[in-house]
């Protein structure tokens, strides 16, 4: 019946179409058929074992076709007898670069008796760390993390061992206890997940189910060896995971992200030196994997000092060269394909999450029935992602719905997650949401254009120009110089994977970014008006050197002044090329979603003082702008530590001041997405 209700509404939404559009773009609580399932799945996970112990087999070595050892921790039941359960069940497969050992750990934590579980329910019952409406609801959101069942998420969940499974957490190679040198998502590491899947699946303790799931790291090595249809695996379950890298947080749009790529090789490459302390004391310590560590001791490291102090292109080594080849091994090795995918899949990701570009393309590009691939989207950074699952109106928990997508899937239990709603969207401006689609329908991309007319709305800003449905009259030049106020900003936090988030003065409002910006303000809009999919920012520019770097956000700007990011990007000039076969257009050929090559070989000249028009591709993402509120366009010449062009182009750019030329026989304008038209 609640079925029929919401499509009778729908089909009324198709006759009354201004009504409907108002009604599209308010946020509505979660489905109620959606809450119900999700209390059931809640009861189900938390309600009672069916074996009450785990036993874990320790370092087992898995031997890749190549010779590698993997190391793995197999966990088990065990029954009230405390014997290993010799059923065969279906087996969870985990990969991790940041040692099992730190997973054992976190998986231990949470395991202390009534301490985690009465925590979580008593924090999300009352929604505490909620601090929406203080200076400090930034960390709220860093504590609430831990209340969304992303600990059993990310390690070993002992409840969903206890209830007929068997997980495995191994060492990526070259990482951890297991041997080999780290490939970085190289073709090989690919391979060794596939090859732990298939030997999984002939264990005795397996009945040949394998369901992959991981965090970050671990959710793109879930996908990507999905990619390659192993037999054995019939489910996956990634949280924030990325599929194409390079523009996910490698480069997006040419810029090397600085604040979040060094020192996650950092951690990762410092985690794989720790040794075995148990074969030392038992004498069965590995020297292969010391002789590993020694070929390789700082994986990637080397090459990233390297490009730092390459002084042109054209000094670009051979090697260096190879990695930015993109028929090459390495910028094949990040790009993922999900198009290849037939597991049933469920993704986990965030708006303003590193990898955000990746997540729900690649759920659109999944070939399967919304049956069998589900997407939640949150307001949420990479450390902060999960923050608020599990309390009313949101989704459930994230080990709550891991479970029950493996019962479906893994075990034919019929538990209703196949009929949950597809596109679970936290609406930015709003609240959650279930729907059947992403972008949503009813929404038309729309060109707003930029003017130097002053909107009155800004404090201090490199200019304050106007958003308006129509060209500007004149002709104007707009000058923009590279600064550091990015620093304090949304994209600053998205860059550091939410570490700035913290501070709401920076992630939650631009008016400290703005100082150093050309900001573009339309009028308010009188009615809530839907924002849903990607957006182009088309520039006609003028450079004083032969190279620049361009950042643009998308911004919702409050009665009260605040304007907070809803999406951005970024783009080198002389990256500018697009692959129009991999590109969106709208029907008048606008570029509704650009798809830059990012190849050396592909670089188009600039030159100073002439024109060089370019189009800025920002994230796909989903909001509400409610009455009175404003939408803005952000334009600025740098965007560190989100984004910062390698040396050999910065030293192009000399780090002049950059123009944008408003001219209406040459306009510029943004492409957006809307409900219903403004200005």
């Amino acid at each position: 019946m609640k079925l029929f209700v919401r499509r009778w509404v729908s089909g009324i939404a198709v006759v009354v179409t201004t009504v409907a559009l108002g009604a599209l773009a308010m946020p509505v609580a979660h489905a109620e058929t959606d809450g119900d399932l999700g209390a059931a799945w809640t009861a189900v996970h938390d309600g009672p074992a069916e074996y009450p112990g785990v036993h874990i087999d320790w370092d087992v070595p898995i031997t890749m076709s190549d010779g590698v050892v993997i190391k793995a921790n197999v966990y088990r039941p065990m029954d009230a007898a405390g014997r290993i359960v010799e059923k065969p069940l279906p087996t969870i497969v985990n990969m991790t670069p940041y040692t099992k050992l730190a997973y054992m750990l976190l998986e231990s934590a949470v395991s202390i008796p009534y301490l985690y579980d009465s925590l979580v329910t008593l924090i999300n019952r009352f929604d505490l760390f909620n601090l929406n409406g203080t200076p400090f609801s930034g960390l709220g959101d860093q504590i609430k993390i831990g209340t969304s069942g992303v600990a059993r998420t990310i390690a070993v969940d002992r409840k969903l061992i206890q209830s007929g499974y068997t997980q495995i957490v191994a060492d990526v190679r070259g990482t951890g206890f297991s041997q080999g040198v780290w490939q970085v998502f190289g073709e090989r590491e690919k391979l060794d997940t596939v090859e732990i899947a298939e030997w999984s699946a002939k264990q005795p303790w397996s009945d040949g189910n394998i369901g992959l799931t991981g965090v970050s790291n671990g959710g793109i090595s879930a996908m990507q060896a999905a990619e390659q249809k192993p037999p054995s695996v019939k489910a996956v379950f990634a949280t924030v995971p990325g599929s194409d890298l390079l523009r996910d947080t490698v480069a997006p749009g040419g810029g090397f992200v600085v604040g979040f790529v060094p020192l996650w090789l950092a951690v990762v490459n410092g985690a794989k030196w720790v040794p075995d302390l148990a074969s030392i004391v038992n004498g069965q310590f590995d020297w292969k994997w010391l002789a590993d560590r020694v070929a390789s001791p700082v994986t990637f490291i080397d090459t990233l000092l390297r490009a730092l102090v390459v002084p042109s292109v054209d000094a670009i080594p051979p090697d260096m060269e190879q990695l930015l080849d993109p028929n090459g091994p390495f910028r094949q090795g990040v790009t993922g394909h999900p198009e290849q995918i037939e597991a049933p899949t469920f993704i986990i990701g965030g708006w303003h999450d590193i990898f955000a570009n990746s997540q729900p393309a690649a759920y659109n590009a999944i070939p399967l029935p919304t049956s069998k691939k589900k997407l939640v989207m949150g307001d949420w950074y990479h450390s902060t992602f999960g923050a608020g699952m599990g309390v009313a109106g949101a989704p459930p928990r994230m080990d709550v719905l891991q479970r029950a997508w493996f019962d479906k899937w893994l075990k034919g239990i019929d538990n209703g997650i196949d009929r949950y709603s597809s596109t679970t969207l936290f609406q930015q401006g709003g609240g959650w949401t279930g729907g059947e689609e992403f972008p949503r329908s009813g929404v038309t991309h729309t060109r707003q254009y930029l003017s130097a007319e002053p909107s009155g709305t800004t404090g201090i800003v490199a200019h304050d120009g106007t958003l308006s449905s129509t060209p500007p009259s004149g002709v104007s030049t707009l000058t923009v110089s590279p600064g550091l106020s990015t620093i304090c900003s949304r994209d600053g936090a998205q860059g550091t994977a939410g570490v700035i988030g913290i501070v709401d003065g920076c992630g939650k409002d631009s008016r400290v970014a703005e100082v150093a910006a050309l900001t573009f303000t339309g009028q308010p809009v009188t009615e809530p008006t839907l924002i849903s999919g990607p957006v182009n920012v088309h520039l006609n520019t003028v450079l004083d050197a032969t190279d620049g770097y361009w950042s643009v956000t998308l911004n919702d700007v409050a009665p009260d002044g605040n304007s907070r990011v809803l999406t951005s990007g970024q783009l080198t000039a002389s990256l500018r090329a697009n692959d129009d076969s991999k590109s969106s257009k709208s029907a008048n050929g606008d570029y509704t979603a650009p798809f830059p090559t990012l190849t050396l070989a592909d670089r188009q000249a600039v030159v100073p003082g002439q024109p060089t028009t370019l189009d800025v591709g920002l994230v796909a993402t989903d909001a509400v702008l409610q009455p009175g509120h404003r939408l803005r366009v952000d334009v600025y010449a740098a965007n560190f530590p989100r984004g910062m062009m390698i040396p050999a182009l910065l030293l192009e750019s000399q780090l002049r001041p950059q123009h944008v030329v408003l001219d209406p026989s040459a306009p510029s304008w943004v492409n957006v997405p809307l409900s219903r038209p403004i200005g």
